[in-house]
């Protein structure tokens, strides 16, 4: 699975314990920044990983800042999106389970290391159920095409 991955500076240090982490059970990981605790500006970077899993570029995506509301707000703006802030593990289950959630969002001020370590390992090894899920997520995409026709 190829897997975007960004944060803002306010949650840089997680997404590099993160980044470690994924990388080292296999996965396929392009950094999108920040690279350091600099301040930087979370649209940007929600955009940039938001646009590359629209794409297709990429299967997932993960962001994250200081709270995760900020990313996965901005994350959400880009048509095709569907970011889930997670901060426990029933929600990171439930929100690729029932929303096919493409974009796992997380607060580095919210959350400690090793539980956003097994939120993402849930989270990425959680497939979408589909049935009467599909329907409600096929709504939300109604919703998404009717404010966004250019």
């Amino acid at each position: 699975m190829k897997i975007a991955i960004g944060s803002d500076h306010g949650g840089f240090v997680l997404k590099s314990e993160i980044l470690k982490h994924i990388q080292s059970k296999g996965y396929d990981v392009k950094d999108f920044g920040s690279y350091s605790v600099e301040s930087v500006d979370y649209p940007d970077v929600a955009h940039e990983v938001s646009e590359a899993v629209a794409k297709g570029d990429y299967e997932r995506g993960i962001l994250i800042c200081g709270t995760g509301i900020g990313i996965s707000i901005a994350a959400n703006k880009i048509p095709g999106i569907r970011a889930a802030l997670c901060g426990d593990c029933f929600s990171a289950k439930a929100s690729r389970e029932h929303n096919n959630a493409n974009i796992l969002a997380m607060g580095e001020r919210v959350i400690g290391v090793e539980l956003a370590k097994m939120i993402t390992d849930i989270w990425l090894a959680t497939e979408f159920e589909g049935g009467r899920h599909s329907r409600r997520v096929d709504k939300i995409g109604d919703i998404e095409c009717r404010y966004n026709r250019g």
